[in-house]
């Protein structure tokens, strides 16, 4: 009997640490207490100009192909906010401290970022105003900001690149 005990234990630590990082929603732990896995990252593609869309049909070649996707501190981007724009921008409110910060970066590491995104890291213990200024008071939290800085969407539990993509309006 001391056996299924241990399950539910397990399963406790994992739900408190989990809590601490603010990583895992209601809907993303199972039954079992687990986190469910996020989608499979996929790595950053390159545009063909001239692809052919759902109904077959060729795109306009001169159709602009989505910027390159970057993970950037919060010092690059603000030095030249300009270089990321036709990007989505997000800011990803990271602790060196944060366990689940650090396998986000880690998997943004592996996988990359995809086309189309600017992922902005902020330091979560020092950068006090900005978190002030969007209401982030956990790590691993993720702003969406407009060209203006405005707060489009925000949101905690992204796993790599695609997942922060998904999670953009």
């Amino acid at each position: 009997m001391r056996r299924t005990a241990l399950p539910g234990l397990a399963a406790a630590a994992l739900a408190l640490t989990l809590a601490a990082c603010g990583t895992a929603t209601s809907d993303e732990v199972d039954a079992g207490g687990s986190a469910s896995p996020q989608p499979a990252a996929t790595s950053p593609t390159t545009s063909n100009p001239a692809t052919s869309d759902s109904t077959g049909s060729e795109q306009d070649a001169t159709e602009a192909a989505p910027a390159p996707g970057a993970y950037v501190t919060l010092a690059d981007y603000e030095n030249d906010p300009t270089a990321y724009s036709g990007t989505k921008v997000v800011y990803f409110f990271h602790a060196e401290w944060c366990p689940t910060c650090r396998a986000t970066e880690s998997a943004i590491d592996d996988t990359g970022i995809p086309d189309g995104l600017t992922v902005v890291k902020v330091d979560y213990d020092t950068e006090t105003g900005l978190r002030q200024e969007y209401g982030v008071t956990q790590q691993h939290t993720f702003v969406q900001v407009d060209d203006g800085g405005a707060e489009l969407a925000r949101w905690t539990g992204s796993a790599d690149g695609a997942a922060i993509l998904d999670s953009t309006v």
